[in-house]
């Protein structure tokens, strides 16, 4: 009988053990610092979309880090705020707003909205429920009024693609490679997305819109890349010249900034990028 209990209280160790969030010392003290600037500076009392601007403003100059989600064989929460991408820069920015706009201030509450933030319906399970495709994050955001897609209102054509990227380049990510089950997965969840009606609006209809979009509005810009939604993200924010520009982490060697050319002149400079979908947080 001890043996047994013995065993079952190992099993029940090494789970805890396997879901525990991954973060460093570090990854605290700027969450940490975080707060600590939005107290000093009274952020709860300003709307959500100034509290997301004015927080993602203070990332500015952090460092590009690529793939730093993906840590270990399992899937578990990991926080990354010393380096960040161009998701995990947003993401981190909405949560850490969130969290101040309702008073919760301590880094298990910026743990527990991460993961509400992060996973399908806020629920960590395996890697397919994490949302993989922003297209997808939009949707499940819309879905639990986290966010509003405002990008049909502000007068988005439809956007009809098939998403079928990761399902189709397997050995761009080891969790499929090493886990046929989760393509399986991700494969339906595809056909999933492939299958609602999404917006966006086109490149050169976004100057003529410019003037709805607000300062922390989240923007996903659309690519003719075949099989994905959308290619790169950022957040708005209305600059000195009264126009939008995109606050965001360009790429590796790059550092969290905000684009020089307005968005709609941004966009045009990049042959791969089509347009932008809106999520206006909530």
């Amino acid at each position: 009988m001890k043996k047994i209990f013995l065993y079952l209280l190992i099993i029940f160790n090494s789970t805890i053990l396997l879901s525990q969030p991954v973060y460093t010392q570090k990854d605290i003290d700027v969450c940490n610092s975080k707060f600590k600037l939005a107290l000093e500076s009274d952020l709860a009392s300003l709307p959500l979309n100034k509290v997301i601007a004015a927080i993602g403003k203070s990332f500015l100059g952090t460092e590009y880090a690529s793939s730093s989600l993906e840590k270990g064989d399992k899937e578990k929460l990991v926080v990354s705020l010393t380096g960040l991408d161009c998701y995990t820069f947003l993401e981190s920015s909405l949560v850490l707003a969130r969290c101040v706009k309702n008073g919760r201030n301590s880094f298990e509450d910026y743990l527990k909205e991460l993961t509400n933030i992060r996973y399908r319906g806020g629920e960590l399970k395996e890697y397919p429920s994490r949302l993989h495709y922003f297209s997808d994050w939009i949707f499940d955001m819309n879905k639990r009024g986290i966010g509003k897609d405002i990008t049909k209102e502000l007068g988005g054509k439809v956007y009809n693609k098939k998403i079928n990227f990761m399902s189709t380049h397997i050995s761009a990510y080891r969790q499929l490679k090493e886990n046929p089950d989760f393509v399986e997965q991700i494969s339906a969840i595809e056909k999933k997305i492939s299958a609602r009606k999404y917006y966006y609006v086109p490149q050169e209809e976004i100057s003529k819109i410019e003037s709805k979009i607000n300062d922390g509005d989240i923007i996903g810009i659309t690519t003719n890349v075949e099989g994905l939604d959308i290619a790169h993200t950022g957040i708005a924010v209305r600059w000195d010249d009264g126009r939008i520009h995109l606050m965001h982490a360009p790429n590796v060697g790059y550092k969290v900034q905000i684009t020089e050319k307005p968005l709609a002149d941004y966009i045009k400079g990049n042959k791969k990028q089509t347009g932008i979908m809106i999520l206006r947080p909530l």
